[in-house]
């Protein structure tokens, strides 16, 4: 590993990132290359032990390194080097956006399943439209998050209960768990995004066919599939 050890300054962590970064990108950390213990890089940075772990669960979210049992972190052997590193403040956030999709998970099945028989051809249309939208966006590469959010309190609405209504809208479009990871990329790319509206066409065609049941699965398997998603970056 190349030495170059770092003058003292705020964000001790984030210098350690961009430095392994820097020698993962350039090819001086080839994939599969191990990385020099803690204590190594302790002395190589000349930073505390927290100021490295914290350095390691930012390349680790990012995609850059992945750990091995027993035998420590290594460089991915399917980084591009092109992933920006999640900032501290979206690591924080992780633990609160998996609470959130849990609440959300038991919320909204059961608004699924109540919009299922009680919905009325407008708001039928409304969810369609707001997951037609969606999906245009997604094509034009456009922002998604706001019609995202929208589409669900359009099921909500659904629901003619104004409870739903009011718990949903209490979080606005930051329970859209990628509002909250400016820097996960692979959660803008119009393959996931599409990915994301297919799940949405199950749950308005239960809705349609007036089917309580299928509609609570396809909404719970939406979102615990972005539970699943979200914990990998915990890992």
């Amino acid at each position: 590993m190349e030495t170059k050890p770092l003058n003292r300054r705020p964000r001790l962590a984030h210098a350690v990132v961009t430095d392994l970064r820097r020698q993962i990108e350039t090819g001086l950390l080839q994939p599969g290359t191990q990385l020099p213990t803690e204590p190594q890089l302790e002395a190589h940075f000349n930073v505390s032990r927290t100021v490295i772990r914290e350095a390691i669960a930012e390349l680790r979210a990012a995609g850059f390194v992945v750990p091995i049992q027993g035998k420590g972190m290594f460089v991915s052997e399917t980084t591009s080097g092109t992933a920006a590193p999640l900032s501290p403040g979206e690591i924080k956030s992780i633990p609160q956006t998996l609470e959130m999709l849990e609440f959300r998970t038991a919320l909204e099945g059961e608004a699924a399943a109540i919009a299922a028989y009680r919905r009325s051809a407008s708001q039928e249309d409304a969810i369609r439209a707001a997951n037609e939208e969606m999906r245009q966006l997604a094509e034009a590469g456009e922002a998604t998050v706001d019609v995202d959010f929208d589409f669900h309190m359009a099921i909500a609405r659904a629901t003619n209960n104004s409870f739903f209504v009011e718990a949903l809208a209490r979080f606005g479009a930051r329970s859209i768990p990628r509002s909250q990871f400016p820097n996960l990329v692979d959660a803008t790319t119009q393959k996931y995004l599409l990915g994301v509206i297919d799940e949405h066409n199950r749950i308005v065609d239960a809705i349609a066919d007036q089917q309580p049941e299928a509609a609570r699965l396809a909404m719970r398997e939406h979102l615990l599939g972005s539970q699943r998603r979200y914990r990998q970056l915990a890992r």
